[in-house]
């Protein structure tokens, strides 16, 4: 896949999100449903969107035992999504069983990707409230290696990590990474943020870009400012 920009589709209904993405009469972009809207709108409002022609992050982020989430894949499966993920901290194991979860009869299975450490988390908070010692990055690039091991396609990470992500695991192995503010914006709850320009430099392979794009006075032109700062 080249570089792309996902659109974090945060609503909390079905209509609020075919709304919103009516809007894109020319693009069809890829867009990422969460846990708000898939909890809302169900398997269904994946159908829907797939139909209509985006290509679909699934961001559940899956994390149990080993089987729990293996059986949970296996039903993600059906849903012909474009990337799902999980985790890291649920393990090696619990990532070899998502793979085996998720692949298909025929040989097929979506991109399977794990969350490192959500850029809400900063030094201070994994040391104080997770009991994590050491640097935040060292921890980041253990996850993004385990999930290479158990053979995923890559990790969600902050786009400051996505170089060192990629020198430990290889060009191949994609970031997709959240935090993304334009240089003008507010920062809101993200820590480790940077611009679409700066993920760009630092070589994040997709950028999920939420409240720029959604709760801008025009959607459509903010996307496209960061397809062209970013991805263009």
């Amino acid at each position: 896949m080249k570089k792309d920009v996902i659109i974090a589709c945060d609503f909390a209904s079905a209509e609020a999100t075919y709304a919103f993405l009516d809007r894109f009469t020319e693009e069809k972009p890829f867009v990422k449903i969460g846990m708000e809207l898939f909890y809302a709108a169900g398997p269904e409002i994946v159908r829907e969107i797939k139909k209509r022609g985006h290509k679909i992050f699934l961001d559940l982020k899956l994390h149990d035992i080993p089987n729990t989430v293996k059986k949970a894949m296996a039903v993600l499966s059906n849903l012909d999504v474009d990337i799902c993920n999980l985790h890291a901290a649920g393990g090696v194991d619990m990532m070899k069983a998502a793979i085996e979860g998720l692949t298909r009869p025929d040989g097929t299975r979506p991109l399977l990707i794990a969350v490192t450490m959500l850029t809400s988390i900063d030094q201070d908070r994994m040391e104080k409230e997770l009991l994590i010692k050491g640097r935040l990055q060292d921890t980041v690039m253990q996850y993004a290696e385990n999930a290479k091991n158990a053979g995923l396609d890559g990790v969600v990470c902050s786009p400051l990590e996505s170089g060192l992500v990629h020198g430990r695991c290889g060009e191949g192995f994609l970031t997709v990474t959240p935090g993304i503010r334009f240089a003008d914006g507010a920062q809101g709850d993200q820590q480790r943020v940077t611009t679409p320009a700066r993920a760009r430099e630092l070589g994040s392979d997709f950028i999920v870009v939420g409240r720029p794009i959604t709760a801008a006075e025009d959607p459509v032109a903010a996307y496209r400012r960061c397809m062209a700062e970013f991805a263009d």
